[in-house]
């Protein structure tokens, strides 16, 4: 019998066990949400010695994942063998609490997502499923990075040839404040906007760091850092986090040195079987990486809530459009 539980901190879930693939999938980084001020609204199903959480917060229209920007993918926290009957609990408990409840940046490679989708619609939710977002990645498949970056677009080649060594490149496996401080002043003179929470993402670099799977790159042109990213390495997977550079050292291209160095890094020594760029449909991703996939969001609805029938037409008449079209 799966028995459901409620929490409003991270604190309650340490003892279960709960994890997930990737840095966003463990419970140490909704401690960071829940420490950045979110509210948190946990709700946990066990059964025998497996578990299934799902981290929600408050929204404007319901529940929502709880997640922010930084996030390549929201994922339940599991634990042991978890199936769909956990979700299906979670499911009916939930809609004496909710009517709305949206899920974003779920993978659907991941068997939670499907198990999550058939929950809700075994407990009578209707769910709406559509894709929200796109994730670039490169599968290694066993490429030494001779192999790989000989693979590249022409253009990518040509510019490491003739500029790579125009900037010196440092790469450290270990946290140091001077190296973030020389990143957000990067960041801070780049075109990129504004940094959302700039505490919290060294917060996280800092946690990562005490796990073993930070790494982060600098470009220097005479002395001077131009470019700055910030990767983790985990369960053979590379993420890349955060890149930046100058926009008054572009013609060095120090990004794409800095990039090319640490492709080496992560295929050479580290092996990893992948490498993630996270979301975001970004024309250069495409110069590194040769996949893509989708992210999808799941909106749960009760069907019997009057605030929910737009929701639940406008679905029904996409469908209709969609297989008007196909036909």
């Amino acid at each position: 019998m799966e028995a459901v539980s409620y929490h409003d901190t991270v604190k309650h879930l340490h003892g279960l066990r709960l994890s997930g693939k990737g840095p966003f999938a463990h419970v140490d980084w909704f401690g960071l949400l829940e420490d950045a001020a979110h509210s948190l609204f946990l709700a946990v199903a066990t059964a025998g010695q497996s578990s299934a959480c799902l981290p929600l917060c408050t929204g404007e229209a319901g529940l929502e994942a709880l997640t922010n920007w930084y996030a390549f993918t929201g994922r339940p926290l599991v634990a042991g063998q978890p199936h769909s009957k956990l979700f299906e609990a979670l499911a009916r408990d939930l809609a004496t609490r909710a009517s709305r409840i949206t899920f974003s940046k779920l993978a659907p490679e991941d068997p939670s997502t499907a198990q999550l989708d058939r929950g809700f619609r075994a407990a009578g939710w209707s769910v709406i499923r559509e894709e929200c977002d796109t994730n670039h990645y490169l599968p290694v498949n066993g490429r030494s990075y001779a192999e790989y970056i000989a693979s590249r677009p022409g253009p990518l080649r040509t510019t490491l040839k003739r500029k790579a060594r125009k900037v010196e490149v440092v790469l450290k496996r270990e946290f140091d404040p001077s190296d973030w401080a020389a990143y957000e002043a990067i960041y801070a003179a780049s075109w990129k906007p504004e940094e959302g929470d700039p505490a919290m993402l060294r917060a996280f670099a800092e946690s990562e760091s005490t796990k073993g799977h930070y790494l982060f790159g600098m470009a220097l042109a005479d002395g001077k850092p131009v470019a700055a990213q910030f990767w983790t390495v985990e369960g053979g997977t590379a993420y890349i986090h955060k890149l930046a550079h100058l926009e008054s050292a572009q013609k060095l291209s120090p990004g794409t040195t800095l990039t090319a160095a640490l492709m080496e890094e992560v295929i050479d020594r580290d092996r990893v079987a992948e490498v993630d760029f996270g979301t975001g449909n970004d024309g250069y991703k495409a110069d590194w990486m040769e996949a893509t996939r989708p992210r999808i969001a799941l909106t749960c609805l009760r069907a019997g809530s009057p605030a929910n029938w737009p929701f639940l037409a406008r679905a029904k008449l996409r469908k209709l459009v969609s297989r008007r079209s196909a036909g």
